[in-house]
C-alpha cells in the first residue's frame, strides 16, 4: 500500500495565492495554458516551417484555383523540408521544383496539389503511384486515402523515400523498387493512379489496372515539355482530359523502349 502523502502549506504555497489573486484568482483554463503544458506527458513541439506551410497554400496554390479542401489541408501538413536534401532545405515552400538526386526532382508544389485535386480521391481509396522519388507525393496522398503502394526505379530513392517515410509514422504507404512501366498487378484494381514522370504515350498496363469509375493523372509526351492529362476509365473505354503544358523527368525503363516493343 503506497504510504499516504500530506500537502505542504508552506510559505511558498502562500505567496502562490497571493499572486493568483492579485492576477484575478484561479487557475488559467488550458485553452490559455503553454502549449508545453497543456500535456505534461508529451511536450509539443513548435514547428518553425508551420508559416511557410501556411503561406505556400494561400499564396501558391489556394490563389491558383486548388480548392479542395482535404488537399489544402494535406500540403499544409506534409513537412515538404524533410523529403529534399539538406542543401535545399530554405528553398522547400519556394515555388519552384527542387532536386533530390539521381537525376530526380521534387514537383514544385502547384503541380503536386494541382495532380492530386485532379483525382478526385475519397478516403477509402487505393492508389498507385509510379515514380516516388522524393515519397513527398506519397505523403500527400497518404493523408487523403486508405492506401497507397509506389513504385520507385531507382533503388536508392526508394530505400531513402521508405526512411522518410517511416520517420514520420507514415504507415499507409508502400515503396516498391522496380519498374512502374506495368504497374503493381497484385494490387489492382486501383481507384487512382498517379505518375510523377512523363512516358511517350500512356502506358497500356496502367490504364488495365485502373477500375471503371477510376482516374489516372499523368504528363504524357517525348520532349522537353509535356501535356498533363486526365484519363476517366469508363465501361467502354477511356475519356481524356488535357489540364497543362508541364515540364517532368521523363519516365524510364520499359518506357524508353518503342511502342511495338511494349
Amino acid at each position: 500500500m503506497a504510504a499516504e502523502r500530506r500537502a505542504d502549506f508552506g510559505p511558498r504555497f502562500v505567496v502562490v495565492l497571493l499572486l493568483l489573486s492579485c492576477l484575478g484568482g484561479g487557475v488559467l483554463p488550458a485553452s490559455a495554458a503553454s502549449p508545453l503544458l497543456a500535456n505534461s506527458s508529451r511536450a509539443v513541439v513548435p514547428d518553425p516551417w508551420q508559416q511557410q506551410r501556411i503561406l505556400m497554400v494561400e499564396r501558391q496554390i489556394a490563389a491558383r484555383g486548388v480548392s479542395d479542401p482535404r488537399v489544402l489541408s494535406a500540403m499544409r501538413e506534409v513537412p515538404r523540408h524533410l523529403f529534399v536534401p539538406e542543401t535545399f532545405r530554405p528553398e522547400s515552400y519556394d515555388d519552384h521544383p527542387l532536386p533530390i538526386g539521381e537525376g530526380q526532382t521534387i514537383s514544385q508544389p502547384y503541380i503536386v496539389a494541382t495532380m492530386t485535386e485532379q483525382l478526385n480521391l475519397k478516403p477509402g481509396d487505393k492508389v498507385l503511384e509510379i515514380g516516388t522519388g522524393s515519397g513527398y507525393q506519397a505523403a500527400v496522398l497518404a493523408r487523403m486515402v486508405r492506401r497507397v503502394f509506389s513504385i520507385e526505379i531507382v533503388g536508392k530513392l526508394a530505400r531513402r523515400a521508405r526512411h522518410t517515410l517511416a520517420r514520420l509514422g507514415i504507415g499507409n504507404v508502400e515503396v516498391k523498387t522496380g519498374d512502374g512501366y506495368r504497374g503493381w498487378p497484385e494490387k489492382a484494381p486501383f481507384d487512382a493512379i498517379l505518375l510523377t514522370a512523363a512516358p511517350p504515350e500512356v502506358p497500356a498496363p496502367l490504364v488495365e489496372q485502373l477500375r471503371v469509375g477510376g482516374k489516372m493523372v499523368l504528363p504524357v509526351g517525348a520532349g522537353p515539355s509535356q501535356e498533363l492529362v486526365v484519363l476517366t476509365k469508363t465501361a467502354t473505354g477511356v475519356e481524356r482530359r488535357r489540364v497543362a503544358a508541364v515540364r517532368f523527368v521523363p519516365m524510364t525503363g520499359e518506357a524508353e523502349k518503342p511502342p511495338a516493343e511494349n
